[in-house]
């Protein structure tokens, strides 16, 4: 950065009122919003880095260290992308770095009695939804990809590596029909936060194949746009699912 760029962030940030007043956290939270306020208007682009740490924390007349709590702060926000050895860079905003920044919390929750089943029992509904919109809206590339997703599903069933990528590329299918955005973030974050589950659980050929005809079951329903042949066989399925979970994770339920 030039010195013209350097003296107009020094008055900017004189002029937001960011100094060190020894209170580090309060310090970090006035340059957090600074930065949140340049990115969110705009001002800071999708893909521009950040200055550097030393050439922020002189011009914030803030400590390193200050500077350090703050692009944590913005990173937890999904404003940026900070990795080690490289400048953050700024993050565009978009519905999957929305879930990405409730991790950490999400992880917490999944710990607490009954937080895996309260997420389940949310995924449940969302998936019910989404099987009876499907049944009365899928178009025909909907149904390809759902025909293919399936085919995939059947051809990994002795596979259960492979059988559990396809059992989540069959359900991803659902989730894109309606072509909202939102929905295939939410079934990436349903991904994410229950896969420690998952991973754990045993897999077998034989319990591969009963999903796989679960999976036929939704589809079969969809294809014959019956909604609540659609939603119900879905909820079976999803309700046999829950009851492998609590066999696995009986003592920690």
């Amino acid at each position: 950065m030039n010195s013209t760029g350097k003296l107009s962030i020094q008055k900017e940030t004189a002029a937001s009122g960011i100094k060190d007043t020894g209170d580090r956290h309060r310090a970090a939270d006035d340059v957090f919003r600074y930065f949140a306020a340049r990115i969110n208007s705009g001002d800071l682009k999708d893909g521009e880095a950040l200055p550097p740490e030393r050439e922020i924390a002189e011009t914030c007349h803030v400590s390193r260290t200050v500077v350090r709590e703050a692009v944590l702060a913005l990173s937890n926000k999904g404003l940026i992308e900070a990795r080690p050895g490289f400048r953050p860079v700024v993050r565009k905003a978009n519905y999957d770095t929305a879930f990405e920044t409730l991790d950490s919390v999400v992880s917490r929750l999944l710990l607490q009695d009954g937080g895996v089943k309260n997420l389940f029992d949310t995924r449940i509904m969302v998936e019910a939804s989404l099987a009876r919109q499907a049944a009365s809206s899928a178009q025909k590339d909907d149904l390809l990809t759902l025909r293919n997703a399936l085919d995939a599903n059947q051809d990994a069933i002795d596979d259960s590596e492979k059988f559990y990528e396809t059992d989540t590329a069959f359900h991803a299918a659902l989730y894109s029909i309606p072509g909202n955005p939102v929905f295939p973030a939410i079934h990436k974050a349903y991904t994410a936060w229950l896969s420690p589950q998952w991973s754990m659980m045993p897999r077998l050929p034989e319990r591969n194949r009963l999903n796989y005809y679960a999976h036929k079951a939704i589809f079969d329903a969809i294809l014959m746009r019956n909604q609540d042949a659609a939603e119900q066989a879905l909820r079976i399925h999803l309700a046999a699912a829950w009851t492998q979970i609590e066999k696995t994770f009986a003592d920690q339920m």
